[in-house]
């Protein structure tokens, strides 16, 4: 095992069936520090997110475990491209990442909230059998589990990410309509589902995703048909750029303000930004880069999150993209 030790917590690989997967385990700053919410109450803008500690790990636990080795997509932004792609990470893989990622803080005993995000490596879309039942075996086998990791867990929030590959465009309802089950009814409303958008310019869109993502169109069909949410709203999510193209009222007649929201957070500052020269100007220090995009997408009847990370964060390659074995 490879153990990189960050200011949040902890990023690190092992080999399993099929060679490396990353993964992290980590704590949170909290929302009154991270994000701008009006419709949440967190109505303050973000100048700049101040490295601190975070919150206690028996309030907020988060671990992002990789569900592929490496990634097919390759978009531009991502790191994972540089990996040699070799499949699936299996249902034992998701479990052992899990094991490890909770083995990192053995002195913790309980946790009120712990967020298992679907985002490291890899599309979980082309793997959502895996996904699902790991996900679901956290529910229906969540003693077994809380003896085998002296752990008690309180609430458990899986969060499945997609960028909707263009090459599942057939399947993608029937992907996320599995995913609303869990989230909706096996859950209780006490799981995510997020769909990677960046731009609502599909020429854009395409650059970005290496056309290997449907146009937004297709997108907002496949969603048109998804079940009402329980609780939290699904997620468009949008990487934001100087340049990013994010056209609210475009945005707004293709998707249910009811059943989605939108959020924002910086581009990253990886490997794959810097080399495409992608970048969010005084992304990490101002709010100017989201005010105009957060406003439009509010006017338009959008619950509007934005997320800011600190620099501690992002050197930590904490963020979604950085990927410490692509640098090996």
């Amino acid at each position: 095992m490879k153990i990189n030790k960050i200011p949040t917590g902890f990023l690190f690989s092992d080999t399993y069936s099929k060679g490396e997967l990353e993964t992290l385990s980590i704590g949170d700053y909290g929302k009154e520090y991270n994000i701008k919410a009006d419709f949440l109450g967190y109505t303050k803008e973000i100048n700049g997110v101040e490295n601190r500690e975070t919150k206690p790990l028996t309030e907020k636990w988060v671990m992002t475990l990789s569900t592929q080795y490496g990634c097919p997509m390759s978009c531009i932004f991502c790191d994972c491209p540089k990996l040699k792609f070799r499949g699936n990470a299996s249902s034992t893989d998701l479990e052992a990442q899990f094991v490890n990622a909770r083995n990192m803080f053995p002195e913790v005993v309980y946790v009120e909230r712990l967020n298992i995000h679907f985002a490291r490596m890899g599309e979980p879309a082309f793997n959502i059998h895996n996904v699902f039942s790991f996900s679901s075996d956290l529910v229906f086998n969540k003693r077994k589990w809380q003896e085998r990791l002296n752990l008690r867990m309180e609430t458990i929030h899986p969060v499945f990410t997609t960028s909707m590959p263009l090459v599942l465009h057939d399947d993608l309802e029937r992907i996320l309509s599995k995913w609303c089950v869990l989230k909706n009814n096996i859950f209780n409303g006490q799981a995510g589902l997020q769909i990677s958008v960046n731009s609502t310019d599909d020429t854009q869109r395409d650059w970005l995703f290496n056309g290997k993502s449907c146009s937004l169109g297709r997108i907002a069909r496949i969603c048109d048909n998804l079940p009402e949410p329980v609780s939290r709203k699904y997620c468009l999510n949008f990487a934001y750029a100087t340049d990013s193209i994010v056209d609210a009222k475009a945005l707004s007649n293709l998707f249910d303000k009811d059943k989605f929201m939108c959020k924002i957070t910086p581009i990253h500052n990886n490997t794959a930004c810097r080399a495409n020269k992608l970048e969010t100007v005084s992304g990490y220090e101002s709010y100017t880069p989201y005010k105009v995009v957060e406003e439009s997408l509010i006017a338009e009847g959008f619950d509007v999150l934005v997320f800011v990370p600190s620099m501690d964060e992002e050197n930590g390659l904490v963020t979604c993209g950085n990927l410490a074995l692509a640098n090996n």
